[in-house]
């Protein structure tokens, strides 16, 4: 009886084994594709074309969002002057309250002109498809960098998801700043052109910043906790004085978080402007 109970145990467990060699190679057979039934928001990919100092975007998202998420489609080309390239902004959007953890990550560059543009790095979903940390880490999402309008990508996630939004002011100089704006267009040229799967741990939103960041000022910025669980990226951030303030970090926090401000300028020309203005 027990030699019956061992070998049931034996197989069961040869079954479970298989199933997950199966499905990894399935999963290493799958290969990334631009052509699919994206959700919305995520049907367009950016490229950026550059002329001198100016570089013309094609596809920068300006949805504006209803309940639930119904956006209309917007999509625009904008050119920028790279010479009038002014700041930075390292935003940080928790996924929830409760465990500061989890958290989406994304750059915005000003103007001198007082145009804004945000460069969200996001995993890529097929229409109907759910975003999990899991299927993440299984070759389900491609990976893309959706770059837009401020009011957009802020105000989905402060007006319409409700999730807290910080943006902080990056130090740096504007020669940095510009190499980093040009740097990430270029990663975005190249996804335009060559697929890549989104991966949780070594592909997402927030390694990609790492990257582009070191490549930039060098072994600037470790791969550590807070890169994993980018909602405390700020902490890492402030400890190496790469945020523009001099306060403590529950009072930069208290500071840069713009979810009122977002609220009460949904429809503002100059929301971008307003959500940095101080209380």
């Amino acid at each position: 009886m027990k030699n019956m109970s061992r070998n049931v145990k034996r197989i069961l467990i040869g079954i479970v084994i298989l199933a997950a060699v199966l499905l990894l190679s399935a999963a290493l057979l799958v290969r990334p594709s631009n052509h699919r039934v994206w959700t919305a928001g995520q049907e367009q990919l950016p490229n950026a074309i550059f002329d001198g100092a100016r570089v013309t975007i094609h596809n920068v998202r300006n949805f504006p969002w209803g309940p639930d998420e119904a956006g209309t489609a917007v999509w625009e080309d904008r050119t920028y002057d790279l010479d009038r390239i002014a700041s930075a902004w390292f935003v940080l959007a928790p996924f929830s309250r409760d465990n500061r953890g989890p958290a989406h990550t994304f750059l915005s560059f000003g103007f001198a002109d007082s145009q804004y543009v945000a460069i969200s790095i996001e995993a890529r979903r097929e229409a109907g498809e759910d975003y999990s940390l899991l299927r993440g880490m299984l070759r389900r999402f491609e990976i893309m960098y959706v770059i837009g309008d401020e009011r957009d990508l802020i105000g989905l996630r402060t007006n319409i998801r409700g999730d807290d939004v910080y943006v902080y002011p990056i130090r740096a100089s504007q020669e940095k700043i510009r190499a980093l704006f040009v740097e990430m267009l270029q990663r975005a040229n190249a996804l335009h052109e060559r697929p890549e799967f989104y991966n949780t741990l070594t592909n997402n939103c927030t390694t990609n910043i790492l990257e582009h960041a070191n490549r930039i000022t060098p072994n600037r910025i470790p791969y550590g906790k807070e890169v994993l669980l980018p909602g405390y990226a700020d902490e890492l951030a402030q400890r190496l004085g790469l945020i523009d303030t001099e306060l403590a970090l529950a009072d930069a926090r208290a500071r840069f978080l713009v979810n009122q401000r977002a609220r009460t300028f949904a429809e503002d020309p100059l929301f971008s402007v307003r959500i940095r203005e101080p209380d």
